[in-house]
């Protein structure tokens, strides 16, 4: 059985969180603020992956990570960038750290790397390819049913 370090990791970090919060702290940007505990969370996930050698929970606390600093930038910056896109990018980042760290699954990471990058870049990639409104507009309502069709492939076929 792994070590459970996560509960003592979050504990620390929420106290901190709410002790940080009483002392008068300036800083330049909202920092006790939801997005704030999502990195908390995503931090005490990532410790209790590499501490414990617990290494699929990489996936999600990067995810929370990278979440967490996305939307702080967002909130920010008003930067407007596709979330969808975002957590994409995210999850296929943990994918790559899983499989660097047990030398296999290399297919996931770059799957969701290239859906990602589709997601976040498609419209200057429609410009690129110099497509029609009317061809845009066939991708745009075929790409939910390509993302089923490959889900349902990796499920039957690419389990490992």
């Amino acid at each position: 059985m792994k070590k459970q370090i996560f509960p003592s990791i979050f504990l620390v970090g929420i106290g901190l969180y709410f002790f940080l919060q009483k002392l008068p702290i300036e800083v330049g940007f909202q920092l006790f603020t939801w997005p704030t505990i999502l990195l908390i969370i995503g931090l005490a996930l990532l410790i209790q992956a590499y501490l414990a050698n617990d290494f699929p929970i990489i996936i999600p606390g990067i995810l929370f990570v990278g979440l967490g600093i996305h939307f702080h930038l967002v909130q920010q910056w008003e930067i407007q960038l596709d979330h969808v896109g975002v957590t994409l990018l995210f999850i296929a980042l943990g994918f790559f750290l899983i499989a660097k760290k047990i030398k296999s699954g290399k297919f996931y990471s770059w799957l969701f790397l290239f859906l990602a990058v589709i997601q976040l870049f498609h419209t200057n990639l429609f410009s690129w390819l110099k497509l029609s409104t009317e061809e845009v507009r066939k991708f745009e309502s075929i790409w939910p049913i390509a993302l089923m069709i490959i889900g349902v492939y990796v499920f039957i076929f690419k389990r490992k």
